[in-house]
């Protein structure tokens, strides 16, 4: 007996069609027309689309920072995501100066026992190399390939605590390219950063305004165009994440266009959020705002939908990095203190549906390729990301003629604000099924803590090779 999804409408990256799909235990058995309900547990899917559990590549749960932790563990983090429609998120864990990269790896999984209401992975940023020459931590990024772990985060931001130097980033890089593993960067000139920072707070200008205006669109575009090139130098695959403008874009394009083997995200926030309307300068609630890289001018934000809608830009993620206000309240008076990020995993597929299908900036099809199929090919989800017999029972039953109005009072996500407070939204999530268990019924959330595991993924250099 199984759980059979019928009278949808099946939603791929390469089409749609009436299909029925049957889940048997934690898989799929049979994705056709027509299948009989005898025997079977049917959920009626009439005037809903049936995508695959979306995937989250850019979260940051119960990530320690700017002396205080994000606001979402791996339970609340993960229902959430569930309620949104996501059913794996891939989280960072920090390798910190004088830890290795097994310490990082043993915190973290810590971190998610017995937590997760869905599927996870991680990425390992590495900002130290230990041993003659880096030897120990090199040959560490082998071990972290073989347990399944196989993308880098390399800083180029944030100096004394997490930013890296070139000559790291090139052995990086080097050791990335002979495992097949794929680079992912924070691209900002995080020391010429720091310079203009310095010279914001002595002149007095203190407010979480000016987080975003001490932070260039020319720093990040300058860093992206570095990174690429030292990942073509050193033959390594590369992912720029959350890209937020158009300067960057325009590097990650002359790059690509030559040959090298970039990819690159942007997150909700960019899309649809602004300097001018939601950090003008005029009060500290602004600091909802305050995470980076920072808001940019609302001109940057046409060029990034049209990335989607081309590919230049392959995925949509969050840098879900949630804090509350009394935690930003670290940072009154000094926006250098106010924890970075924003709460933002479990309104993804609203925003980007909303604001990017229904306003036919993209198609059905590109919104499950950037927020399921692409992610789970570029970072090696092999059982994710498509509705197919064998591949997980990740389903996603969406309702495209649902109203919704996101707001704090409502939501999962552990902070007292929405970034999107009181916007309304048409298309929602109504049912979620993770490896065949239902964890969401009729918008709410219905699943298990703990149901969620470990996925283990291969390397594959981005899916480009």
């Amino acid at each position: 007996m199984g759980t059979l999804v019928k009278n949808g409408t099946v939603v791929s990256a390469e089409g749609s069609q009436r299909l029925d799909v049957l889940l048997d235990g934690e898989t799929i058995r049979e994705v056709a027309e027509g299948i009989s309900p005898a025997g079977h547990t049917v959920v009626d899917a009439t005037g809903l689309l049936v995508m695959p559990g979306a995937i989250d590549v850019h979260t940051h749960l119960d990530m320690p920072f700017g002396g205080t932790t994000s606001a979402d563990d791996y339970t609340t983090g993960t229902q959430a995501a569930a309620v949104g429609g996501t059913t794996s998120v891939i989280d960072f864990a920090l390798q910190n100066q004088s830890s290795t990269l097994n310490d990082a790896l043993t915190t973290w999984l810590k971190k998610s026992e017995g937590k997760a209401c869905v599927d996870f992975s991680l990425h390992m940023a590495v900002t130290n190399l230990h041993g003659e020459n880096g030897v120990e931590t090199l040959r560490e990024m082998q071990e972290m390939v073989n347990f399944g772990i196989t993308s880098f985060k390399l800083f180029m931001a944030y100096p004394n605590v997490l930013m890296i130097n070139d000559s790291l980033m090139f052995q990086v890089m080097q050791k990335a390219a002979e495992l097949n593993a794929l680079c992912c960067i924070h691209a900002e000139n995080g020391s010429a950063i720091d310079i203009v920072v310095s010279q914001m707070i002595a002149e007095g200008k203190t407010e979480p305004h000016y987080h975003a205006l001490s932070r260039s669109p020319k720093a990040e575009a300058e860093a992206t165009h570095r990174s690429i090139a030292l990942a073509d130098m050193a033959g390594c695959a590369v992912y720029i994440v959350h890209l937020s403008n158009e300067a960057a874009l325009a590097e990650l394009k002359f790059m690509q266009a030559r040959g090298a083997r970039a990819l690159a995200e942007t997150c909700t926030q960019y899309l649809v959020l602004s300097i001018e309307d939601q950090m003008p300068g005029k009060s500290w609630d602004e600091a909802k705002f305050v995470f980076t890289p920072p808001l940019r001018e609302k001109k940057n934000q046409d060029p990034l939908w049209d990335a989607l809608a081309d590919g230049s830009l392959s995925v949509v993620s969050t840098d879900h990095c949630p804090f509350t206000m009394d935690q930003k309240a670290l940072g009154k008076g000094d926006f250098r203190k106010i924890p970075n990020g924003g709460p933002g995993i479990e309104n993804r597929l609203q925003i980007l549906w909303h604001f990017g299908v229904n306003a036919g900036r993209i198609t059905p099809e590109k919104f499950v390729s950037l927020a399921c199929t692409a992610p789970a090919r570029i970072f090696g989800m092999t059982q994710k990301g498509v509705i197919a017999p064998g591949k997980d029972a990740d389903i996603l039953l969406w309702d495209p003629n649902e109203d919704y109005t996101i707001s704090a009072a409502t939501q999962c996500m552990a902070t007292d604000y929405s970034m999107f407070e009181g916007w309304k939204v048409k298309g929602n999530a109504k049912h979620v099924f993770s490896r065949g268990k239902q964890v969401v019924k009729d918008g709410k959330f219905v699943g298990e803590v703990g149901h969620g595991k470990f996925i283990k993924r291969i390397a594959n250099a981005g899916g480009l090779d």
